[in-house]
């Protein structure tokens, strides 16, 4: 017997305003159903569990202990500045001399997450 990861839970103060950032992110809609208020809101990715976000009335205190790992269909850098851009904040930089390494940003509520180098630099530079 196993088990499918059906979603990715994320606990959050306003779960319709956060998931519009992920669905940024993502480039994937928040469905019909889903209005400001909302104490739950799903967002459904292609081929993976859905990011679902869901009202808890205490903030975030501590650092993750899950995150997400984003790869971009464009270049790390680009999609850091994008990222940056709509909301994110900057924890922490690892990215390497050599062109390795990641990005470690906030989503508005601080929740860490990070940003990989794409398939095509991880071919092109190993």
């Amino acid at each position: 017997m196993t088990s499918l990861v059906r979603h990715i839970t994320i606990d959050c103060r306003d779960a319709y305003e956060l998931a519009g950032f992920w669905s940024e992110v993502t480039g994937q809609p928040l469905t019909d159903e889903d209005f400001p208020g909302d104490p739950e809101v799903l967002i459904a990715l292609p081929g993976g569990p859905g990011l679902l976000f869901i009202h808890v009335p205490e903030p975030k205190s501590v650092k993750n202990r899950v995150h997400l790992d984003l790869q971009p269909d464009t270049t790390r850098d680009a999609e850091v500045e994008r990222l940056l851009g709509i909301g994110a904040t900057l924890v922490s930089d690892m990215r390497r001399p050599d062109g390795k390494g990641w990005v470690v940003l906030a989503d508005p509520e601080g929740n860490e997450f990070c940003v990989e180098r794409s398939a095509a630099e991880r071919s092109e530079n190993g």
